[in-house]
């Protein structure tokens, strides 16, 4: 993924998570997400377009899970649209991404990469149980866990890579170490309500 388009994520996960806790509109933060998701869509284009190996293929098909869920997010949320298909693509995504991240890890030996990866799997794995089933007791835990990757994950390493350095594996892992420690509240409560089921919540992933 392009640094540039990495800093972008950051700044539609930033939107989505205060989606999830209400303090933005769904109408305002779908327009957001279609020019996420247009930027996500054409810098994967460009990158297989003038790739010359397989690999380099691989690694920019992943970024179209970016754009298509931005771009899925933003019609939905313009349109009214129920989010539950968006839910079950999620859990797609999700899957897809831990092979994204094994990838890293095993064949370009990439392990700061592949921390990344798991972490959105993470991500997209909560995004199908609040869109998808629809458990709504999960929506702040999710909310919360969505702005702080959006830092973390995205806007802070897009802005690294930018300068034209690199973000170590060993601080990616101290930032997942405190992330689950401090959600990890959040979550126990989250697994330990029973709410009755009221409909979709809103649609906001990343």
């Amino acid at each position: 993924m392009s640094s540039v388009g990495l800093l972008f994520v950051g700044a539609a996960l930033f939107v989505n998570g205060l989606l999830l806790l209400g303090q933005v509109d769904a109408k305002t933060a779908g327009v957001f997400n279609l020019f996420v998701g247009a930027l996500q869509t054409a810098i994967p284009f460009h990158l297989i377009s003038t790739a010359t190996t397989g690999d380099e293929v691989l690694a920019a098909s992943g970024v179209f899970m970016f754009g298509f869920t931005y771009l899925y997010v933003g019609i939905n949320n313009l349109a009214g649209f129920d989010g539950n298909g968006l839910g079950w693509y999620s859990l797609w995504v999700a899957i897809m991404a831990v092979g994204f991240g094994v990838t890293n890890v095993v064949r370009f030996d990439d392990l700061a990469s592949g921390l990344l990866w798991f972490q959105w799997a993470a991500l997209w794995g909560l995004f199908f149980v609040v869109i998808g089933l629809g458990r709504t007791e999960w929506t702040t835990p999710t909310a919360w866990f969505t702005l702080v990757l959006s830092f973390t994950t995205c806007t802070v390493p897009g802005f690294v890579y930018l300068l034209g350095e690199t973000v170590p594996a060993w601080v990616l892992g101290v930032s997942i170490v405190l992330t689950v420690a401090a959600l990890a509240p959040q979550a126990l409560r989250a697994a330990r309500t029973v709410v009755p089921d009221v409909g979709p919540a809103p649609v906001a992933v990343g």
